[in-house]
């Protein structure tokens, strides 16, 4: 299975729209603006993000990423318009691992697009031949665990003092689910 990830052209090839899915868009500044104004998920996240300059060059950073196989993200969208964000982190073809990582606008939250968003992903990893998706989140942060626990990522761990967010140091939980 690691010889055909390996092998695989993927992020060779555009970044494919995945059902709600799409790459990211120029014209998705006023929502990532929502996003890094919203206490929620500036509350979770070291990256701040205040001009639109500056979420014009988030948004353009994850082409060359893509490219690179380094990294990814998707808006997940409701009618086409940007509601969230899913990304693949830490992508290591060698072993066939990769993390996710999301966040949701006020708006989209509670309907149950996150764990839809993750499952999506989750499908297309595994085709290209991930074996491991993990995902990560404070111990503190109760929606992100919970979205973890409907998408069927079963908690494996705590990280101690794994992360330095704005109020301190935080435990991390660890969710994962493997292809087989």
């Amino acid at each position: 299975m690691r010889s055909s990830l390996l092998a695989n052209t993927a992020f060779a090839a555009d970044q494919p729209v995945l059902d709600n899915l799409r790459p990211w868009r120029s014209t998705d500044v006023p929502a990532v603006m929502s996003a890094f104004t919203d206490a929620d998920i500036t509350h979770w996240h070291v990256l701040r993000i205040e001009t639109p300059a500056a979420a014009a060059d988030w948004l353009a950073q994850w082409r060359e990423r893509w490219a690179a196989a380094e990294a990814a993200a998707w808006a997940i969208t409701s009618a086409d318009t940007a509601v969230g964000q899913i990304g693949l982190r830490h992508i290591d073809l060698t072993n066939a691992t990769v993390s996710l990582s999301y966040w949701m606008l006020p708006s989209a939250r509670g309907q149950g697009l996150a764990p839809r968003a993750i499952a999506t992903l989750e499908r297309w990893c595994f085709a290209l031949g991930f074996q491991r998706i993990a995902l990560q989140h404070s111990t503190r942060n109760h929606a992100s665990c919970r979205v973890a626990e409907k998408a069927g990522y079963l908690l494996e761990g705590t990280l101690r003092s794994a992360w330095q967010l704005a109020d301190g140091r935080h435990d991390a939980h660890v969710h994962a689910r493997t292809s087989s």
